[in-house]
């Protein structure tokens, strides 16, 4: 077991905590089910889209140059060969003052190269007085130039191109167009299995009454939702007393359901009982640092032992604040890489505070409501009754629609600041 007393900085814990982190294997699954899945191989189109050549608009297909001057003066009158609808092919060969009607998506027949839209022809235009017009003839009013109103093959996938790259998360967009491409089934990355587990003699469960002294154990189930929320399975373990026994039980019958991230909270900062960290440590290997973060500065990293596999294990403070935000930093990257996600950095946000903050030197992650005014953002760490960032404050974490990203290099920041903020919602 390894301590390190003094305060190592956030990214040395996430780069550390990454580097112990493999991505977990894969299945094939149908692609109704692969929704929020990660790919673990590049979607490659086996075919064009679309694979035909067809009119992008309800209209006529023309020959462009047949078309030339047309005015609502002076329109262009066609012969009607054909009435083409979607799903069927084309038999006519158009020649020059030929047209046909057609509908979006429908193939467009030969001879023809450009779509003149109903609302351009008369259709939706009367001809000019004293004009006459056949039942097989149409007026076109206004000209088209070659391939206006035409998809062309492989307009939007070509054959053998990457569609969707291993490590992306699929969306409903994404989804479209696999099924577009043919690809009934997909390969993904499994969800991680993620065991939870609070410790601690003065927890009882959310269905139990409180006794003097006690509390809920509200931290398994608000980290069980952070698991669902970036993908993974959790595997809820209820609370560990504060015994070598029971400790050790929960942690080797958590082991043994096929986990590939173990989670505690409490018991490792430097006040706790030794009971947590000596278990920890028999069971694999850990370490325990104080990390340069405001709120839950505590936190445990390793790996246990179990038969032949090495089992990662981050143990997050026990402040239900503390916990979700020090999940939010730590867990959540490492979860996703679990999932073989390739980008687990976040997008970036920049707000406008609306009141002055002030910091202790480490880098504060302060709960806060961020807004859109006209072309800018504001957030504010105040509000609906929360007016202290504490880190026993859960109901803080329910006003908060984001973090309020202070760097420790700073103590002050005037109202007006710019300040960087990770959306929650």
């Amino acid at each position: 077991m390894k301590k390190t007393s003094s305060l190592i900085p956030v990214e040395k814990a996430i780069e550390t905590i990454l580097s112990q982190i493999e991505p977990v294997s894969t299945e094939t699954i149908p692609l109704t089910s692969a929704y929020h899945r990660v790919l673990a191989a590049d979607a490659v189109s086996a075919i064009n889209v679309p694979p035909f050549v067809n009119s992008a608009m309800d209209g006529y297909a023309v020959v462009a140059a047949d078309t030339r001057g047309a005015s609502k003066e002076q329109p262009v009158r066609l012969k009607v060969r054909a009435n083409i609808p979607a799903g069927t092919a084309p038999t006519v060969h158009l020649q020059p003052g030929e047209a046909a009607r057609i509908m979006t998506g429908a193939p467009m027949p030969a001879g023809a190269d450009a779509v003149v839209r109903f609302e351009e022809t008369s259709e939706h235009i009367s001809p000019p007085a004293g004009l006459s017009l056949a039942d097989d003839e149409v007026l076109v009013f206004k000209p088209v130039r070659t391939g206006d109103n035409v998809r062309p093959v492989g307009e939007d996938i070509r054959q053998g191109q990457v569609v969707l790259q291993a490590g992306h998360r699929l969306r409903p967009q994404d989804i479209g167009v696999l099924a577009a491409i043919g690809q009934a089934e997909v390969t993904v990355f499994r969800r991680p299995r993620v065991a939870i587990l609070a410790t601690g003699d003065e927890l009882v469960d959310i269905i139990e009454p409180v006794g003097p002294g006690q509390i809920r154990n509200s931290n398994e189930y608000a980290q069980a939702a952070l698991v669902q929320k970036y993908g993974g399975e959790p595997v809820m373990l209820g609370i560990a007393r504060d015994t070598v026994e029971d400790l050790t039980a929960k942690i080797r019958a958590g082991l043994a359901r096929n986990i590939d991230l173990f989670l505690t909270s409490a018991g490792v900062s430097v006040g706790d009982f030794d009971v947590v960290k000596n278990v920890l440590a028999a069971e694999g290997e850990m370490q325990f640092w104080q990390v340069a973060i405001k709120p839950g500065k505590p936190l445990a990293f390793g790996v246990l032992h179990h038969q032949t596999r090495q089992v990662p294990l981050i143990g997050l403070p026990g402040n239900p604040v503390a916990s979700m935000v020090a999940f939010e930093v730590f867990a959540r990257p490492a979860i996703l890489k679990l999932g073989g996600q390739t980008n687990i950095q976040r997008l970036p946000l920049v707000a406008r505070l609306e009141e002055d903050v002030t910091n202790s030197g480490r880098r504060h992650f302060m709960r806060g409501y961020v807004r859109r005014d006209g072309d800018t953002f504001r957030v504010t760490t105040r509000g609906s009754g929360v007016q202290v960032q504490g880190s026993g404050i859960l109901s803080s974490m329910v006003w908060a629609n984001c973090l309020v990203v202070v760097p420790e290099e700073t103590t002050y920041l005037p109202a007006g600041d710019a300040v960087e903020v990770w959306l929650l919602d």
